[in-house]
């Protein structure tokens, strides 16, 4: 009972489990898969805005099997990502639908306009 108070107030203790051992799994990846991971790893922070945290610790865990595979076999950060990083961390991201921090303020955006405006977009003729 206690646990699910504080899971209440804090979120998931799984999650934050798993998110730990994906760190962990990061950390244990030999240089340049290591820094790339990280390197990424701050993108997906600031671009993915995924407020949901089972489909965060899924993404991550995805994520760091692809480093660790890419480790074992020697296949080169380059081969992986290709010539357009961002494009990469953008498509692997959009690849996790969940809701975003950003859905809450496009909702705010419509509902404020739609306010104002009196509705959809006939009301502006």
């Amino acid at each position: 009972m206690v646990a699910k108070w504080i899971e209440t107030l804090t979120g998931s203790l799984e999650q934050k489990k798993q998110y730990r051992q994906y760190k962990a799994r990061i950390e244990g990846l030999p240089e340049p898969y290591r820094s790339a991971a990280k390197a990424f790893e701050r993108y997906f922070m600031v671009y993915g805005g995924i407020t949901d945290g089972e489909t965060i610790v899924t993404m991550f865990g995805d994520f760091a099997d692809l480093w660790e595979r890419a480790a074992v076999d020697g296949t080169s950060v380059r081969t992986i990502v290709g010539d357009d990083p961002v494009g990469f961390a953008e498509d692997f991201a959009r690849a996790y639908t969940a809701t975003q921090w950003i859905d809450k303020e496009r909702t705010r955006l419509t509902k404020a306009i739609d306010a104002v405006a009196g509705g959809g977009p006939e009301a502006d003729t």
